[in-house]
């Protein structure tokens, strides 16, 4: 256990993408503040949104939750704590958790927590606090490592929310990036080793062709793009919103996602751009397979509620207190909320960690994790 407690900090990075989707219409892995009010002015519901992604100790609880003790469950039912980041993560349940207030769902009873950061999610998941939790995809790898495959991933359920914006017309290939200074935050994470991967792949050479520089928080890309013309970022949903919102001349010239996919052309095993990831412990999924099983088909039915009926899911992502209602219009349909499971889920993370392994090992965990890693029902 103390192996795997001195890892926790190194791990704190890796939670910025996936938390910025929820900050208001600012990135969209944002994560929790105070609480955002529903939506007054756009702007202000941004910036409030974008403070949120600084507090890293404060949750909410869903479902009558208080410490760390999953709920007592009647019958046959079986008790599973289930957390997510506040973000698209948690977007992607939120059906699940609306469904599972009224009772147990396919014989779960469940307990969620939306937590602000991922440094809030590993403690509870690795000490048996948390039987199911989201988490950045890297993260799940680490996790994996570091706990000597106690951890296993059920599902991809957010891919790529990385967008290049600047505040002009002058990118409309990857190419035209060299020679370009770029806003960005997440250096040792996601971010970079992506905008790496493509720079690279796209012949530019990340140390010398580019200018890159690395801000501490999402809003202060946010901030540097607009305080010049010509501003470039690398930015995620909702903070791209958020961007346009103070800056009607932004706009998105690269959307990360699809360079990466384009990159995969003739590649004998494709890989994806993926952001996030739903794991389990491996020792809960062993002892309650049929809990795990009815899990994923809930989850699978949220996330499909959420991408198919707009509307209705930003509702209750605003009753969640994840996003205001307003944001959620707006950021859902470049969240890129999945649900990818079995052979394909393992063909496609797989191959985006190799990608993370070649530009550095530790981002993985040190290794590539084995087999045991992939959940399969």
């Amino acid at each position: 256990m103390k192996k795997i407690l001195s890892v926790l900090a190194a791990l704190t990075l890796t939670a910025s993408l996936l938390t910025g989707c929820s900050g208001k219409a600012a990135s969209t892995p944002a994560e929790t503040a105070g609480q955002a009010e529903s939506a007054s002015a756009a702007e202000s519901t941004m910036e409030s949104a974008a403070e949120t992604e600084t507090v890293s100790q404060q949750e909410t609880t869903v479902a009558e939750t208080e410490g760390s003790q999953p709920a007592e469950a009647s019958g046959e039912e079986t008790a599973v704590r289930v957390m997510a980041l506040k973000g698209p993560t948690a977007m992607g349940m939120v059906q699940l958790m609306d469904t599972a207030e009224a009772g147990p769902v396919g014989g779960n009873a469940y307990e969620f927590t939306i937590a602000a950061s991922a440094d809030e999610v590993t403690p509870r998941l690795v000490q048996g606090d948390a039987d199911i939790a989201a988490v950045p995809a890297n993260l799940a790898s680490v996790l994996y490592n570091n706990t000597e495959g106690k951890i296993q991933v059920l599902a991809v359920n957010t891919l790529g929310v990385l967008y290049i914006v600047e505040s002009g017309d002058t990118v409309q290939t990857a190419a035209d990036l060299k020679g370009k200074t770029i806003y960005a935050s997440g250096k040792g994470s996601t971010p970079e080793y992506a905008l790496n991967y493509i720079l690279s792949s796209n012949g530019i050479d990340p140390e010398k062709d580019v200018t890159i520089e690395w801000k501490s928080e999402h809003s202060e890309c946010v901030a540097a793009l607009s305080s010049g013309e010509g501003g470039i970022a690398m930015l995620p949903q909702p903070f791209v919103t958020t961007a346009q919102a103070k800056n009607d001349s932004i706009r998105i010239a690269l959307d990360l996602t699809k360079e990466w996919d384009a990159l995969q052309a003739g590649v004998e095993t494709p890989s994806a751009l993926i952001t996030g990831v739903v794991v389990v412990r491996a020792d809960f999924a062993a002892e309650n397979p049929e809990a795990v099983s009815a899990f994923l088909d809930s989850y699978k039915e949220s996330v499909d509620f959420v991408n198919g009926s707009t509307e209705d899911a930003a509702a209750l992502i605003e009753k969640y207190d994840i996003v205001p209602a307003a944001v959620a219009v707006k950021a859902l349909p470049y969240c890129n909320i999945t649900f990818i499971e079995g052979t394909e889920m393992k063909e496609k993370l797989s191959g985006y960690l190799n990608v993370l392994f070649g530009q550095n090992p530790k981002a993985v965990g040190g290794k590539l994790p084995a087999d045991d890693f992939y959940y399969s029902r």
